[in-house]
């Protein structure tokens, strides 16, 4: 992952500093590529402790279609939490800009009203048409339902050489409902050579946080595509526009770039799944991963 600590290294070499959405400012750059041969090993970070569990119920969650949080809690997954948690607290009467929450003790007992009760999740648990939605069932104008994984599956076996083989989560219509816009907005398949390819656009990378998840997530689904395809692997490539170091991670990441990266590690899937929706997590298994310790960064919302 040497790619990846180049970023690191640019964006705090280079970055310019500047306001963002959140509040917390950023020191970011314009457009950045890497380039990762998925048949050396599975893209994962090294240099701090990354929680695939979460990756990987996060990616069949967005295969699933859904738009809530409530099967991530249930899985203890709380990568999604703080849009919701920001909403019910508003509604309680509580600030959530402010330094003091959300506390731990806040989230926690959101987290548990989700997962016990489904009437509380289904009314504060809702995202909005985010992800999961538009990839699975993008609504058309004839009000017909699209799956755009489906379409995916279907062209590259049936079609291999297309240059439209690709999804799209940015539905301009549904971006106000959301309660994140789109931050990988825009994915491509291509097949050369009997082998598989994939390159992610990101409009805006939390470099530090979020990209590292980024990266493992569509390495992997680039994986069980190519599994359900009979095709062999061949590059991720990640693409981004507003590139950016969240202020309050620089003393982290001023760690992390000190830290010396292992060999990376190999993923196993299933080899018996040929449906793209059939994967379940016990699917998945992570093998030979070394990693240093983790380093926490807080989420900018």
């Amino acid at each position: 992952m040497k790619q990846y600590l180049d970023l690191l290294q640019h964006v705090m070499d280079n970055g310019v500093t500047k306001e963002d959405r959140t509040g917390t400012g950023t020191k970011a750059v314009f457009g950045h590529q890497m380039r990762f041969n998925l048949a050396d090993g599975f893209p994962l970070v090294t240099t701090k402790k990354t929680h695939l569990r979460s990756i990987i119920h996060e990616l069949l969650w967005f295969l699933r279609g859904e738009t809530n949080i409530k099967s991530l809690a249930d899985e203890n997954v709380s990568i999604w939490n703080d849009w919701p948690l920001e909403k019910y607290l508003l509604a309680q009467g509580i600030d959530p800009y402010d330094a003091k929450h959300p506390t731990k003790e806040q989230k926690k007992d959101f987290m548990a009203k989700v997962k016990e009760s489904d009437d509380f999740a289904e009314e504060w648990g809702n995202l909005g048409p985010v992800y999961g939605k538009q990839w699975v069932d993008w609504e058309a104008k004839d009000g017909s339902s699209i799956n755009q994984i489906q379409n995916v599956i279907d062209t590259i076996k049936n079609n291999p050489d297309s240059r439209r083989i690709i999804v799209s989560p940015w539905n301009v219509g549904d971006i106000n409902e959301m309660a994140l816009p789109p931050c990988h907005c825009f994915f491509q398949f291509v097949v050369l050579g009997g082998k598989l390819h994939c390159q992610l656009y990101m409009r805006s990378v939390d470099t530090g946080l979020g990209l590292p998840f980024n990266i493992a997530s569509y390495a992997l689904l680039t994986m069980m595509v190519a599994q359900c395809c009979d095709l062999e692997l061949g590059d991720f490539v990640f693409t981004s526009g507003d590139t950016h170091i969240y202020t309050n991670h620089v003393e982290q990441i001023t760690e992390q770039l000190t830290r010396e990266p292992y060999p990376l590690p190999q993923m196993k899937i299933n080899p018996n799944v040929k449906n793209i929706f059939d994967f379940k997590y016990e699917d998945f298994e992570l093998m030979n991963y070394q990693c240093h310790p983790l380093i926490k960064m807080p989420v900018a919302v």
